[in-house]
């Protein structure tokens, strides 16, 4: 088996056992597993080893040499990330340009942020949500992490250094190091706010550098050089007992916890951080029982390989995905996708990254300057140079703009949009760019649904207070902020607020429901819907009936969905529809609304995601917006579901 460069220090391959552990958990979460909801918390693993094994090296490069080579250091760090990367997004713009054209639009930005390392910034200032978002996702989203990691790697060997010098002594540099892990931790706690998207704070370098940090503590006091087998039994046990904490407390937070779960950013993150620091001091400690069970051979494999594998996994379950799935998991289409990703980052270990982390590329290099028989040497040499410049040139050729020779399709998740009226509906690239919607990329899965016109209200309904069912894609229209109503009357019995899938259904609820009031707006959230029915009541037009539909773009907390169903207490009936999204969230929305609706004798949970299961049919291409069928059948169910008029109650 092929082993990675030891760099002069001990290889420990426990470690290359929790990077396997790791890598499996990201995997999981990206296929949308039950059993992994929190396998996000994959990637704070990673943090942590980062953190611990970057500084132990430089701690040991200083006490050998009383100073570091960063530039070695960084062209290390080049050598190891940066092939590889380049390889997987070649795949991936390869890919796209014979099998899916438009989407090279969209990554054009992608890739630029890619490789400077800033995609992580690149979201969070142009607001591209990591978990609520539709459309294709962007099959580059997951260099987020890396490019944390790298910003890590380019800052953190200078504050190194200059805490060597001027703080010689551990103890102080411990402390300054700590300082830097509360204040990271305080800034997730403070820019957090619940209910709300917390891309934010699971972008930020600021507010996730703790647990690079806390590895890097662990650093300084459990060098990697001074750990020896020689043991007591006592002390074994007490390092194996700690390091079973670490790992169990792992394995319980990616059991239990989700990406809206606060308590993850209200210290859930930093015990993730802290367990994975117990994790590490065990498994890199040579008289640990759990060091070698976690570098068991197939374990050791896949975290030899962990590098590779995340880069490969993410593009391959985005490409390779249907955009409306309405069935079970596709077992056969997972273990296809899993199959993939081992075999390229298998591949890319063996011929990329390995060969390079040799001197591949420095060996060629001195064979251009070895005079040989016939100029062989010349000839080498210009034919590196012209393919290191063509690349360079594709590279910034593409990232300049040359993409936009692909600009539309004829069957385009956009197209699909303007169908259904939602040009531009909530936010484009689960992670990826947010492309303009003549430029949205999207795979055709089977189901899509033909070109037609969205429906009109009857002609015998009343006439409408808005010309058409849909809003502008302008947020914060007046006087109703994007909605629609039937005829705008105080006395409509029903009322619907919901977000842009009320909007589709809307037609079709008039003609069943007439005088319904429908309060739709494209990505509106459930921590709005209070404020909605203030505004409804002081207006008069809150019907005795209501139906809330939201959830669509994103999960809410109990205290939010109870407080608005307190305030609709004295209504006859409040229907809770739940969500079909094919995004994470989806699980934890259906949960909390049937476990909160139990709790109020005039609440009916409507199984929206029951009924349209195995009935790809009904949506667009984005796998969320209904069609016309898939309307119509939306609204009959909500009209099947409502009470009787109460007479005695109305007004």
């Amino acid at each position: 088996m092929i082993k990675p460069i030891k760099n002069g220090g001990r290889y420990m391959p426990g470690l290359d056992g929790l990077r396997a552990l790791a890598v499996l958990a990201v995997i999981a979460y990206h296929l949308h597993l039950d059993w992994a909801t929190g396998g996000l918390l994959g990637v704070g693993v990673f943090f942590v080893l980062s953190g611990y094994l970057i500084t132990d090296l430089l701690a040991d490069q200083w006490r050998r040499n009383g100073k570091l080579d960063l530039r070695q250091f960084w062209i290390r760090r080049a050598r190891r990330l940066l092939p590889a990367m380049f390889v997987m997004i070649a795949g991936v713009l390869v890919w796209s340009y014979w099998f899916n054209p438009p989407l090279l639009a969209s990554l054009r930005n992608d890739v630029a942020a890619s490789v400077l390392y800033v995609m992580n910034w690149w979201f969070v200032f142009r607001e591209v949500s990591y978990f609520e978002s539709f459309g294709p996702p962007s099959p580059l989203g997951h260099l987020w992490s890396l490019a944390v990691e790298e910003q890590f790697y380019l800052i953190w060997p200078l504050l190194f250094a200059l805490g060597l010098r001027y703080f010689p002594q551990r103890g102080k540099l411990l402390f300054l190091t700590t300082v830097g892990i509360v204040a990271s931790a305080l800034a997730m706690v403070m820019l957090y706010e619940p209910g709300t998207d917390p891309s934010r704070v699971y972008y930020g370098t600021d507010t996730r550098a703790f647990g690079l940090l806390i590895g890097a503590a662990l650093a300084l006091v459990w060098p990697s050089r001074k750990l020896s087998a020689a043991v007591s039994t006592l002390g074994k046990t007490a390092l194996n007992l700690t390091g079973a904490i670490g790992i169990g407390i792992i394995l319980y937070l990616i059991a239990t916890t989700n990406e809206y779960d606060s308590f993850l950013y209200r210290g859930g993150f930093v015990l993730l951080s802290i367990a994975t620091a117990l994790a590490v001091a065990a498994l890199a400690h040579p008289a640990s029982f759990l060091a070698g069970l976690f570098g068991c051979k197939p374990l050791r494999w896949l975290g030899v390989r962990s590098y590779g594998i995340y880069l490969w996994h993410y593009p391959i379950i985005v490409l390779s995905s249907p955009t409306v799935n309405t069935g079970g998991p596709d077992w056969i289409r997972i273990m296809a996708q899993i199959a993939a990703t081992l075999i390229l980052s298998d591949l890319s270990w063996r011929f990329v990254e390995e060969p390079i982390r040799q001197g591949a590329i420095g060996k060629l290099w001195r064979r251009t300057q070895t005079p040989t028989r016939g100029g062989r040497a010349g000839i080498i040499r210009v034919r590196l140079l012209v393919t290191t410049s063509s690349v360079l040139l594709a590279l910034v050729l593409f990232c300049g703009g040359t993409i936009n020779w692909y600009p539309t399709t004829t069957a385009s998740y956009a197209d699909d949009m303007q169908q259904c009226g939602h040009s531009g509906c909530e936010t484009q690239g689960d992670t990826g760019s947010q492309a303009p919607p003549d430029q949205t990329p999207t795979p055709t899965p089977s189901g899509t649904p033909s070109a037609t016109p969205a429906p009109t209200p009857s002609p015998t309904s009343k006439p409408s207070s808005s010309p058409t069912p849909t809003p502008t894609s302008t947020p914060g229209n007046k006087p109703d902020n994007g909605s629609h109503s039937n005829d705008g009357s105080v006395s409509s019995d029903i009322t619907a607020i919901g977000d842009s899938v009320l909007l589709d259904v809307a037609p079709y609820l008039e003609k069943l429901l007439p005088g319904i009031v429908v309060e739709g707006k494209i990505g509106r959230q459930m921590a709005q819907a209070s404020s909605i029915v203030d505004q409804l009541k002081s207006e008069g037009r809150l019907g005795n009936r209501v139906i809330i539909e939201l959830g669509t773009n994103g999960a809410f907390s109990k205290k939010q969905l109870e407080s608005l169903l307190h305030s609709l207490c004295d209504v006859q009936q409040v229907l809770l529809v739940n969500t079909r999204v094919p995004r994470p969230w989806e699980g934890e929305v259906n949960t909390m609304l049937a476990e909160v609706a139990d709790h109020y004798a005039n609440t009916k949970l409507v199984d929206w995601h029951s009924a349209s299961e195995n009935k790809d049919s009904f949506f667009y291409s984005d796998g969320v917006h209904l069609n016309k069928d898939g309307a119509q059948y939306y609204a009959s169910m909500l009209a099947d579901a409502m009470d009787p008029a109460d007479t005695e109650n109305i007004g």
